[in-house]
């Protein structure tokens, strides 16, 4: 049947603007929470805007509450934590838009994909990660 799984994620998202002529506004910003592809939890974040060569950091708060999980993905979690290192990946849509001048306006989709590996409950510090941001 399977087992529930409750999870609490907390990220530091940062969104930088290397830009040094712009400023880029992300109207639509959505980030997923995966644990061996499965889906376990989403985030929307209301939209903000990133000045010209800055960063803006997201303390993004993801929450699952009894998702499901088949036998064979409750023994692969199972085994991660036992042996301390947790994998999960987080993808994220952006609609980011940036105005040249005072008429162009410019448009585009990004697409983040996050691997990050945590230490065990309950503390679940971050030990690694890798991301890699594409339009």
């Amino acid at each position: 049947m399977g087992y529930l799984l409750n999870a609490d994620v907390t990220v530091l998202a940062n969104f930088t603007n290397p830009n040094t002529k712009v400023t880029v506004d992300f109207s639509y910003v959505i980030l997923d929470l995966y644990h061996d592809r499965n889906f376990i939890a989403t985030r929307y974040i209301e939209p903000f805007s990133v000045v010209k060569g800055e960063s803006r950091f997201a303390d993004v708060h993801l929450m699952a509450s009894q998702v499901r999980l088949s036998n064979e993905h409750s023994l692969e979690l199972k085994k991660q934590m036992d042996g301390g290192r947790v994998e999960f990946e987080i993808r994220g849509l952006f609609r980011a838009r940036s105005k040249l001048g005072g008429i162009f306006r410019y448009s585009y989709w990004l697409n983040a994909h996050c691997q990050m590996v945590v230490g065990g409950p309950p503390a679940g510090v971050l030990i690694g990660n890798k991301c890699v941001t594409k339009r």
